[in-house]
């Protein structure tokens, strides 16, 4: 179940992949990929199915399908590392998809920027469109709504007895959105919100607000 939300006039839909579609611009915004974190912590000896490298960008390509995007804006730490054997499979998704692609840069993109621009990828460190602000890390400028990645937010709720479940979350405040990492190697950072803030957990496919 995808959650609907209005911000400043503008409609957005938060899908339980941890990905946001921007209606009124026709564009979706991903936080946190990760690519070649796989295949750089196998090559450092960790016991990591070499299936999981394909994942995301299959979950990429499902949520790229479903929404039909005139953009695609990554919010930072699109790719985990220097280059290695999942830059190829990149590239063949760049050419498969039809929509304008974007990276704003996080601490992880060291890439160069040129090898992006070759694949037709604008690269920004930031970008403002009509009063929304789109960073890696979040940022408060006063006048502005910020949408950010980074610091991978989760939100832990205690279920049945006495067991606390931990679930990654859209994390939405007065001025900012901070949304979860779409990578499926990544951890959580949880947060504690206050009582004006809004939790969106994703649990079992499902987008529900877990807010007070």
């Amino acid at each position: 179940m995808i959650q609907n939300i209005k911000i400043h006039n503008n409609n957005f839909n938060l899908h339980p992949s941890g990905a946001i579609f921007w209606q009124n611009k026709k564009m979706l915004l991903i936080a946190d990929v990760h690519l070649g974190k796989v295949s750089h912590f196998r090559k450092h000896g960790a016991p990591v199915p070499a299936k999981a490298a394909f994942e995301n960008l299959e979950k990429l390509t499902e949520i790229s399908n479903y929404f039909q995007p005139e953009t695609i804006c990554f919010l930072g730490d699109l790719f985990h590392s220097k280059l290695n054997e999942e830059w190829q499979d990149f590239e063949k998704w760049v050419e498969y998809i039809k929509a304008e692609i974007i990276l704003i840069s996080g601490n992880h993109d060291i890439i160069p920027k040129y090898l992006y621009e070759d694949l037709g990828i604008k690269v920004f460190d930031e970008l403002l469109l009509d009063g929304f602000h789109l960073t890696h890390h979040p940022t408060e400028i006063k006048g502005t709504f910020n949408f950010s990645g980074h610091i991978h937010p989760g939100v832990r709720m205690r279920g049945v007895g006495r067991q606390y479940l931990r679930f990654a979350c859209f994390y939405k405040s007065e001025n900012q959105l901070i949304l979860p990492a779409f990578g499926n190697f990544t951890g959580k950072h949880i947060l504690k919100p206050s009582e004006s803030d809004e939790v969106f957990a994703i649990v079992e496919g499902e987008v529900i607000c877990v807010s007070k």
